[in-house]
């Protein structure tokens, strides 16, 4: 059992972590098919503190903000450990943003330090707003960008008198892995020496810890205010719900910025002893290689991921003789009864060892959440053995406000409340369909710069999630979908996107979305409120075979959930952190590049 009652802040647990397993080996990274760096928890600290150190020099103070914008490696939690044993509030930004969306999160957050990697701040070339023209107009002509994104008011005080702007402090930037003949100008190279002593800064449970910006659905960055309290609660809630050990193995996939990766990739296994691995380069050939390589025992997927691992499984499997498939099949049903009320990980990996083997033969499992999961997916994997854990939550929650226990399984609900979250629906409907709102001390203190966000979505100290649910007979909570892509049909029956996406699981395509046609096309002619599905289909496969499986699909709704029309995207979907699709984003690159939706069929569908 995992008790941080007597911590004060996240720094002291993490640094407690550090000291009781010093021998342990904390940090694994591969790029492509080789190691790339190895840490223990030993040198993970003098590493830590050498960043402390470094920010104390730039004049860091207690409460200070440190943005931390790197990819998926051993030198982001490294920082991170640094920062938080500085003083600092952590404030992770996605290295999968656009520049322009990275450089508007760290106008808005302001953080006195940014720790980032070469290539994504040569991409960025940060100029700090608060610089004087003249300071700005040197680092531009230092960086020489081949292009810069600014505001009216600040280019036109660029063509002034420079000596006339005034001169607030700058920004320090970190850099890791610059190359040898590098100019870093007013940087420094996260390699640097510090010339100061370390001097660890303690913080109080109810100080801020982090600011995390959120981008939703909706593509408006949000920066969620998360204290150290909040983080420690849920660290002891979930490591003691799905506990670790120090011969365990986390495979950080998601990206680190993320809530549940920084809770279930750098929190709880640290907190165990346990190793983290990385894989810089994500590629779906590497990742199993490297799976196997650390005898992986954990990882936190998204759907889309889950799904891209089942293809590569059924593809496997399809390329065996039939008396092999035949076997598997068998084994499959076995393991599916003797795990019926609960996992039995040496059980399903001595049923099932060839295909347990291909991940490393220890994985026992997987996380899953950031979006909606589709129920015959994770039952998919949890009759080959590999258990996986649906929980639901946001970043505002920090990470998770309900899970499912697997005692038994269930795959058709995101389960029962966490210890120590209440939530109750917000004016359910006659079927008991409400807004899920939550109660908790894990709950953020608000939106950083944002009051008027804030309050519209704390109600007398509920949290309003913008998610509509309802509870079970046994409490365990069903989503439906988001309240604002909720469609109500002409025939006064609401369908929820997210309900019916997952009945064309079975579609060959890259990926799929639902809409209301008239939410895309505003102006389309008033013939009901027609569902139009927007769909990549496989290149290899083609659009023909994917709108016969979308057909076939289509049949076995009810016919107020049947989309009528289908469109082409032009281009990849975009998407957040959690690899939820922006849908606002979607809908107005469509609305700018397509005329309107195509006919699934010739006879009406509502």
């Amino acid at each position: 059992m995992l008790d941080l009652s007597r911590m004060d802040c996240l720094g002291a647990a993490l640094r407690d972590a550090v000291i009781k397993f010093k021998p342990n080996t904390a940090l694994l990274e591969a790029q492509r098919l080789r190691e790339n760096a190895r840490f223990s928890y030993r040198e993970l600290q003098t590493e830590a503190e050498r960043i402390s150190s470094l920010l104390v020099e730039a004049g860091f103070e207690p409460g200070d903000r440190c943005a931390i914008l790197m990819s998926n490696q051993a030198r982001w939690v490294i920082s991170a450990f640094g920062a938080l044993w500085a003083g600092a509030v952590l404030v992770p930004v996605d290295y999968k943003l656009t520049a322009a969306e990275q450089l508007a999160v760290l106008k808005h957050a302001e953080p006195k330090a940014l720790i980032t990697e070469y290539g994504i701040w040569q991409s960025l070339v940060p100029v700090d707003y608060k610089l004087t023209a003249a300071e700005q107009l040197a680092v531009l002509k230092h960086a020489e960008p081949k292009a810069l994104i600014t505001e009216y008011g600040i280019w036109q005080s660029l063509e002034r008198d420079p000596s006339k702007s005034p001169e607030p402090a700058s920004m320090r930037v970190i850099v890791s892995e610059p190359p040898a003949n590098a100019q870093l100008g007013a940087a420094i190279a996260w390699q640097t020496a510090a010339r100061a002593p370390f001097h660890y800064v303690p913080r109080k449970r109810d100080d801020l810890a982090s600011i995390v910006y959120s981008s939703g659905t909706g593509g408006t960055p949000k920066g969620c205010m998360l204290t150290h309290d909040a983080y420690l609660l849920q660290a002891e809630v979930l490591g003691t719900l799905v506990p670790m050990s120090e011969s365990d193995v986390y495979f950080s996939v998601l990206p680190t910025n993320h809530a549940i990766d920084f809770m279930c990739g750098v929190i709880i296994p640290f907190l165990y002893g346990a190793s983290v691995a990385h894989q810089r380069t994500l590629r779906p050939e590497f990742l199993s290689p490297t799976m196997k390589r650390y005898g992986v025992t954990h990882t936190a997927l998204v759907p889309r991921i889950l799904k891209a691992l089942r293809d590569r499984i059924e593809e496997n499997i399809a390329e065996l003789p039939e008396w092999q498939q035949t076997a598997i099949r068998a084994l499959t049903q076995l393991n599916d009864l003797a795990t019926m009320r609960e996992p039995k990980p040496w059980l399903s990996r001595t049923l099932l060892k060839p295909i347990h083997d291909r991940f490393g033969g220890r994985l026992r499992l997987i996380v899953a959440g950031g979006a909606f999961v589709d129920p015959d997916l994770a039952s998919y994997f949890y009759r080959l053995g590999f258990p996986v854990l649906i929980g639901y939550g946001l970043t505002e929650t920090v990470t998770v406000l309900t899970c499912n226990d697997l005692k038994p399984f269930r795959a058709d609900t995101v389960g029962k409340p966490i210890k120590g979250v209440e939530l109750r629906l917000r004016d359910p409907d006659a079927q008991g369909v409400g807004e899920v709102c939550a109660r908790s001390r894990t709950i953020m203190r608000g939106y950083f710069k944002n009051a008027a966000l804030t309050a519209e979505v704390m109600e007398d100290g509920w949290f309003r999630t913008g998610d509509l649910g309802m509870v079970d007979a046994s409490g365990h909570l069903r989503l439906l979908g988001r309240k604002k892509n909720m469609i109500v049909t002409a025939g006064g029956k609401n369908v929820y996107p997210e309900d019916v996406e997952a009945a064309f699981d079975a579609v060959p395509c890259e990926e799929l979305s639902v809409f209301a046609e008239r939410f895309i096309w505003p102006k389309l002619e008033l013939r009901g409120e027609g569902l139009c599905i927007v769909l990549r289909p496989k290149p290899e496969i083609g659009l023909d075979a994917a709108l016969s499986a979308i057909r076939a699909a289509n049949h076995k709704l009810v016919d107020w959930k049947r989309v009528s029309s289908y469109v082409v995207a032009p281009a990849e979907f975009p998407k957040t952190a959690s690899m939820k699709v922006k849908r606002e984003q979607l809908a107005a690159a469509l609305r700018a590049q397509v005329a309107g939706p195509l006919p699934l069929s010739s006879s009406p569908q509502h």
